[in-house]
């Protein structure tokens, strides 16, 4: 079996795959000062809970920008799973990066394009919506071109929590009625979901402008859902988009091995 891991500023997400088949995913925080013990004891009680033994496990793919943890997740590759894990870089993508320095580019960016060419061969622009909110363009004959970078609409809710002092926290999951709002929390969530709505929409707009060919757009992460239903340039939603990544990244690199 396939272990994937997609580890993130905020949460890690664990797939096993069985074949091409995803069997199991699981998502947890992500903890900068976890350990290789304590990932083990973490990834044994889901494995136990579905009724798996680590044993089976005979490839595992990460994709991490959270450097402090890869050590962890190199010790508990070798101690618990007896084998190296296959990191995700520009160096083991077979996709042209254009940026000019190619190191700079975060490896679940990387995923989410090898993932969305394969599915689409045509230019994309894909939308991330985590932590950040990245904007990852694609041409036509499947090279990275770079991107854009902007705060994720939840660390924007948090900032406006932690910063006003008479605002409350809200929870970004529906869309409010009307553009003006008549309370804080219709105020708040008006200003964040229309607000960084129409910023999405207006970026991907200046983006195709840049591009040679109209790009398909497409959207993952937490908000993805949500906002494709106020977006007027969304055009999928892939929330698995980044696993099935690093499935397709590991058969390709299986395959070079056994070359």
């Amino acid at each position: 079996m396939l272990l994937v891991l997609d580890v993130g500023n905020t949460h890690t997400v664990i797939g096993l795959y069985d074949n091409d088949r995803l069997v199991h995913d699981w998502r947890i925080h992500t903890e900068t000062r976890l350990t290789d013990d304590e990932l083990d004891l973490i990834v044994s009680r889901f494995f136990r809970k579905a009724g798996i033994e680590s044993s089976v496990v005979g490839q595992t793919v990460v994709s991490c920008v959270v450097p402090p943890l890869a050590g962890a997740i190199q010790s508990y590759c070798r101690k618990y799973l007896g084998h190296e894990p296959d990191w995700i870089s520009h160096k083991t993508v077979d996709m042209p990066v254009l940026l000019k320095n190619p190191a700079e580019v975060g490896a679940d960016r990387l995923v989410n394009a090898i993932a969305a060419y394969e599915k689409y061969r045509c230019a994309l622009v894909i939308i991330d919506f985590g932590t950040a909110t990245t904007f990852d363009c694609i041409s036509g004959s499947g090279a990275y071109m770079g991107g854009a970078i902007a705060p994720g609409i939840g660390i924007s809710a948090e900032a406006l929590f932690a910063k006003a002092s008479k605002l409350p926290r809200v929870e970004l999951i529906d869309v409010p009625e009307r553009a003006i709002g008549r309370e804080t929390v219709e105020s708040m969530k008006s200003g964040l979901l229309f607000g960084y709505t129409d910023m999405v929409d207006g970026m991907v707009r200046r983006i195709s402008r840049e591009m040679e060919t109209p790009p398909k757009v497409i959207a993952t992460g937490g908000f993805g859902v949500l906002l494709q239903r106020l977006s007027e340039t969304i055009e999928a939603v892939e929330p698995g988009l980044t696993l099935e990544g690093l499935r397709i990244l590991a058969r390709k690199i299986a395959s070079k091995r056994v070359g």
